[in-house]
């Protein structure tokens, strides 16, 4: 008895520390880069804000029906509860290490990337990028092995400085707004995307922009009020970064013509090169490590919590839920840490993020599946709150979760034939587990 209560998460984190946490585990470098692909895809100003606004209504959608399911099951490691819960230990053991896999690659990626950043800063690091992506991540290792609370206290100060930037950004961009550039010409000899096809990939990248918007649904177990502060946060989060992502848009729409945002490889760096002279480019850097910073630090936290909760479940190491007095599950933390040093030592993690989209797409689907049939299985479940226009609203986000993934196996087959040789091996692995348990 007295080792389960050791080994338990500790409630000391609230509404404040789940909206720091969505923010902070959404909102990269992906809106900063992203426009840039997107105009030349679609080449139209309101077809743009749509597309931003359509990605926003589809996680919208998402957290309501996730806002449901979180209260109703506030558990460490989010989605796979869920979909154990609805369709067996099997359906819970392969989504969760799917989910695990998908939060503990961006880790080492965020690490490699604040010490490319830094190196824009201060050029003479240029030989000293992988030990600077390692130093980062001991550092992070260190500041979460003090506990969850200091955690907590870093991602509130981080995504706050983060939303600052932006909006400091957007406020630059429609005070320079008077000054008028012309456009690029066009190729029309250029062979142009289908506008349809063209609408579809810019979803898929608006889609991975958004990604992290759930992060709130890992750390259910550790909110002190989850049935209140899970669908307030998820709401009030979800909606500020929409807001976020339709305004930074739009801004640069102010300084740039659609034609000229779709040569850019990197539109803020652009933006910010009109309105500030020679220091954009430094300008836009700064925003991109705070940005980095908070996301990183938000990722150190998502994998261990999904171990913490497959191991609890037998379905890794009993050590795996080992807690220590900060309330940070210790042993997950120190592995996933050791996943994301390999990946910075072999540099090839970046391949994965293509799978990862994929992962991430087949257990938000089968999160929303699962609403469905618990709803049918466990009517007496406790649901502080239930998803509005309900079935309706969970069905569409089942539909354009298949209609994502239809397209990412069109766009990325050999992924999806990983995915289904890592589905194959999995059963008998799960069979293996579960005769030692």
């Amino acid at each position: 008895m007295s080792d389960s209560k050791k080994n338990q998460l500790q409630k000391t984190l609230g509404f404040s520390f789940n909206i720091a946490v969505l923010i902070g585990g959404t909102i990269g470098v992906g809106i900063l880069r992203t426009p840039g692909e997107i105009a030349a895809m679609l080449d139209s100003y309101w077809l743009i804000i749509a597309s931003w606004l359509f990605g926003g209504l589809f996680v919208l959608i998402g957290a309501n029906s996730y806002a449901e399911l979180a209260t109703m099951l506030p558990k460490a490691g989010g989605s796979y509860n869920y979909i154990k819960k609805a369709f067996g230990n099997y359906a819970g053991f392969l989504s969760g290490w799917y989910d695990y896999i998908t939060n503990a690659i961006p880790p080492a990626f965020y690490c490699i990337v604040i010490s490319e950043y830094i190196i824009i800063l201060f050029p003479s690091l240029k030989n000293y990028s992988t030990e600077m992506a390692i130093s980062l991540l001991i550092a992070f290792v260190f500041l979460h092995l003090s506990g969850v609370k200091n955690g907590s206290t870093i991602q509130q100060i981080t995504s706050l400085l983060k939303v600052i930037c932006f909006f400091a950004l957007v406020v630059a961009c429609f005070m320079y707004s008077g000054v008028k550039l012309e456009p690029i010409p066009k190729n029309d000899t250029a062979v142009q995307i289908g506008l349809i096809f063209g609408f579809f990939k810019s979803l898929q990248l608006i889609i991975g922009t958004y990604n992290g918007w759930n992060a709130v649904c890992f750390f259910a177990e550790e909110n002190d009020d989850p049935g209140k502060n899970i669908p307030k946060s998820l709401f009030s989060g979800v909606l500020l970064v929409i807001a976020i992502y339709v305004l930074i848009n739009v801004a640069f729409f102010c300084i740039l013509p659609v034609e000229n945002v779709a040569k850019s490889n990197l539109a803020a760096a652009d933006v910010a090169n009109i309105i500030f002279g020679k220091n954009g480019a430094i300008i836009v850097t700064v925003i991109s490590i705070f940005s980095l910073i908070s996301i990183l630090n938000a990722f150190m936290m998502i994998p261990p919590r999904i171990l913490y909760g497959l191991s609890r479940d037998g379905f890794f190491i009993k050590k795996g839920t080992t807690v220590n007095k900060g309330g940070t599950p210790i042993v997950a933390l120190l592995i996933s840490s050791l996943f994301s040093l390999f990946l910075i030592c072999i540099g090839s993690f970046k391949i994965l993020f293509s799978f990862a989209a994929f992962t991430s797409i087949i257990v938000w689907g089968l999160a929303y599946c699962s609403l469905l049939k618990l709803r049918v299985s466990e009517p007496d479940l406790p649901r502080p709150y239930r998803s509005f226009w309900y079935p309706w609203t969970t069905i569409l986000a089942i539909i354009v979760s298949l209609a994502l993934l239809i397209g990412f196996i069109f766009s990325d087959p050999q992924n999806f034939m990983i995915i289904i040789g890592i589905t194959a091996i999995s059963y008998p692995l799960f069979l293996v587990l579960k005769k030692r348990k």
